[in-house]
Formats: structure tokens, C-alpha cells, sequence
């Protein structure tokens, strides 16, 4: 289990311009997963690997941006490459 740093879920989201429901979409989870995981609504302080990979990959930062308690860079905002599956899979 890891723990996502709320203040900077939501500091990301909003720098890449995103809403809740955007990123949601993008993401895989709902809505109300963004909001508890971001301290909106009461939850527990955990979630799994894979949580924190979707969102590090639909907010295109590396998942040490979202766990981490070091201060953001811009170094944390450089897109990172997401793995593509060709055509025929």
C-alpha cells in the first residue's frame, strides 16, 4: 500500500488544467475516488500501486510526484513517455 500526498494530488490536477471528472476519465477511477484520495471526503490514507501509477500516468508525472513529501519541481511535471500497445494486440 502507498499513500498519496492529498495536497499535491491536487496541486498537479490543477496545473494540468484538469477537473475532477477529467482526470477521473482519464484515469479510470471515479470521481469520488479523486475527491477521497485528495482529502474532499474522509477516507483512508492508503491506496495501491496501481491507483497511484493511473493517476501518475493520466496526470503524466512520475509516481514519486504524488507519494513523495519533497517539494515539486518542474522536473515532476515532464511528461513521461506512457506505454502504447500496438494495433494487434
Amino acid at each position: 500500500m502507498t499513500s498519496i500526498q492529498p495536497e499535491r494530488l491536487n496541486q498537479i490536477r490543477r496545473a494540468r488544467g484538469l477537473g475532477r471528472p477529467r482526470l477521473a476519465k482519464l484515469s479510470g477511477l471515479t470521481e469520488r475516488q479523486i475527491a477521497r484520495l485528495e482529502g474532499a471526503v474522509p477516507a483512508r490514507d492508503t491506496c495501491t500501486e496501481d491507483t497511484v501509477l493511473r493517476l501518475a500516468s493520466a496526470l503524466q508525472v512520475r509516481p514519486e510526484a504524488l507519494t513523495s513529501s519533497t517539494p515539486i519541481t518542474s522536473e515532476d511535471f515532464l511528461v513521461v513517455p506512457q506505454a502504447r500497445c500496438c494495433s494487434r494486440c
